[in-house]
């Protein structure tokens, strides 16, 4: 069943390049947002009529300002490291450090109220989750995952456009193979999972992935647009190696009293690593780039290291994953129970 989820999860942002090449080699970019209304307001109408409640439910009070210390909180750190962008070109009016540091103190407010309502089960987001560990790992892996793999979406078709000159349909092509590795891997390894667990599946996908993150930083203005795509194939195969093992542990490994709680978490931690890692690679691909402007570099060539900057701060990162899962565990069988 996670295998099955992994493929909306992970391949819908990796066709979405293809799908957006599409229109825009024909329409205006105004086509992408008239597209997609009819499409949500479909899927609104479905759901309102299929979806049903298939948990318990209860009356509890709903904490407006946990609300709004979550709200400043991701949004001040987003909004802070996409700015650090736009500083290092000149062109904002408000230094990142605010809104990262308000952020960061709106975070710390909303946990500690967190924990002082979970014990009455009144918490907006009850962090208890976080007590196991199995939960707490593979929460964090699953982060840096989904910070890679919004990262490389954005900044990879900016590298074929401004770098290599392909139009928006070729590089919409050119990113398609990743999403349909990624697509037939999640089932398979869904399969593989209930066989082996997770480690020898998150092992090999997180060197996997480090590999590929590792190869992006040997590419600049002369790169074969062949050499890129096996790449990001590589890259998309080792995240379906990651993604459906790591969701099935962090919320199999949870007693079912919390399982609403760490579902909650894992959701909103990816979006929120989405923007995050979106917002990072584009912070140090402008940064990279404004550097080698200023060195006397060419416009392309001071785009393409602008690239290789923000793929060396990925590979590092991408160290972590590595460590980290030699200590994810097996989430317990809920047939045995």
């Amino acid at each position: 069943m996670m295998g099955l989820i992994s493929i909306v999860i992970a391949v819908a942002p990796a066709v979405g390049p293809t799908i957006s090449g599409l229109i825009l080699n024909a329409l205006s970019w105004r086509w992408l947002f008239l597209v997609v209304l009819p499409i949500a307001l479909v899927a609104l109408v479905i759901g309102s009529r299929l979806i049903t409640d298939v948990a318990e439910t209860r009356r509890t009070r709903f904490d407006i300002l946990s609300v709004l210390f979550a709200a400043v909180g991701f949004g001040g750190l987003i909004y802070g490291l996409s700015s650090m962008g736009e500083a290092a070109g000149g062109g904002t009016h408000i230094p990142p450090l605010i809104p990262i540091l308000v952020g960061a103190l709106a975070l710390g407010a909303f946990v500690f109220r967190s924990v002082s309502l979970q014990n009455q089960d009144r918490a907006l987001m009850d962090l208890r989750p976080f007590r196991n560990r199995a939960f707490t790992i593979s929460t964090l892996l699953v982060i840096v995952s989904m910070a890679t793999l919004f990262g490389s979406l954005i900044l990879l078709p900016l590298y074929l456009q401004n770098v290599l000159g392909m139009n928006t349909l070729e590089t919409g092509l050119a990113l398609l193979p990743g999403g349909v590795a990624m697509g037939v891997t999640a089932p398979i390894v869904g399969r593989i999972f209930d066989r082996f667990g997770p480690r020898p599946l998150v092992i090999p996908g997180s060197i996997l992935l480090s590999a590929s993150l590792w190869g992006l930083t040997t590419v600049d203005e002369q790169s074969s647009v062949v050499l890129v795509i096996a790449i990001h194939v590589a890259l998309s195969i080792g995240l379906g190696f990651m993604l459906t093992p790591l969701l099935t542990s962090a919320l199999g490994s949870l007693p079912k009293n919390l399982y609403s709680h760490g579902s909650a978490i894992v959701n909103t931690l990816q979006q929120v690593a989405g923007a995050a890692g979106t917002a990072l690679f584009i912070t140090l691909m402008t940064t990279g780039t404004a550097s080698a402007l200023a060195a006397g570099s060419t416009e392309i060539a001071a785009r393409a290291g602008g690239v290789h900057t923000a793929f060396v701060w990925g590979a590092f990162i991408s160290l972590l994953p590595i460590l980290l899962s030699f200590f994810v565990g097996r989430a317990p069988d809920s047939s045995k129970e």
